[in-house]
């Protein structure tokens, strides 16, 4: 996979929403010929983008509420953290929540377009990808 994108109604405030919760930076911003802006956003750990194109009136159904983009987080504290931050921004949808193994502790959060983002402490994904690989050989 090399990207996911959306279609926002203001590009500044998802952009610094990305920013805010999963450690995002923007790698493109650009215009069309038709002013229509457009920002790749990156966490610079593996080569794939979240496209936000901004337009006044998406026709996109938001991501979630279950379907969400994930990002891990380097303790439970952080997710806490970002978790407060998100309740005074009335963006929480749920969480924290201890789930055990694989998955770990979560949280959901509403971007201003109303997409879904888990905040995750534990998920064993590397574990899980390590051992797939290791019965493939």
């Amino acid at each position: 996979m090399t990207h996911v994108a959306f279609s926002v109604r203001d590009l500044d405030a998802s952009i610094a929403f990305y920013k805010a919760y999963a450690r995002m930076s923007v790698v493109s911003r650009r215009a069309d010929e038709g002013g229509v802006r457009v920002a790749w956003l990156t966490d610079h750990t593996r080569p794939f983008i979240i496209v936000l194109i901004e337009t006044p009136d998406p026709h996109d159904t938001p991501l979630g509420p279950f379907g969400h983009l994930g990002v891990a987080c380097a303790s439970r504290a952080e997710v806490d953290r970002l978790c407060a931050e998100a309740r005074e921004e009335g963006r929480l949808r749920s969480g924290p929540v201890e789930n055990g193994p694989p998955i770990g502790y979560t949280a959901f959060l509403a971007d201003p377009d109303g997409n879904s983002l888990e905040l995750s402490f534990g998920q064993e994904i590397g574990r899980s990808l390590a051992q797939e690989k290791a019965v493939q050989r």
